[in-house]
């Protein structure tokens, strides 16, 4: 069986007290995944990967909208920076303070990478400046290292 590959993550939006700001915000995030195709070549990133809550607390979201996405792959590692590329392309796209993403591979073990908003949050038309940090575990070892 070939090497299998779990890319999940989550992307947490701007909380605000502006209805306005917020409905814009998330309109223009909820636009930047459905411009994603259906079909891509790989590594995929599709609109189908990521799901996003309903606007009240019975359905997920409470102040944050918290967008989250999942895809299994076939041995993504090895093309790990174009979809790295793919997705920082879209958090280009999108109003957010912070994303998560996690990588689960069968040889090189678990990794954890960070994007964090320099500023209250990041949007659309900011240059993607963020602080990206990867965690590795194999086994009971954990390394923390920063990427710049």
């Amino acid at each position: 069986m070939d090497q299998e590959t779990i890319v999940y993550g989550i992307i947490r939006d701007v909380a605000s007290s502006d209805p306005g700001f917020q409905l814009k915000s998330r309109l223009i995030n909820c636009d930047a995944l459905l411009e994603l195709n259906e079909v891509d070549t790989f590594p995929y990133l599709t609109s189908s990967m990521f799901s996003i809550p309903e606007e009240d607390l019975e359905h997920g979201t409470y102040q944050t909208q918290v967008i989250h996405f999942a895809a299994s792959y076939q041995a993504v590692e090895y093309h790990w920076e174009q979809w790295m590329a793919k997705f920082e392309a879209l958090l280009k796209k999108m109003y957010w303070v912070s994303a998560t993403v996690h990588l689960e591979t069968e040889l090189s073990g678990k990794h954890t990478f960070f994007w964090e908003s320099p500023g209250a949050y990041h949007c659309p038309s900011d240059e993607l400046s963020v602080r990206c940090e990867w965690e590795q575990e194999l086994g009971f070892h954990s390394h923390n290292q920063s990427i710049r």
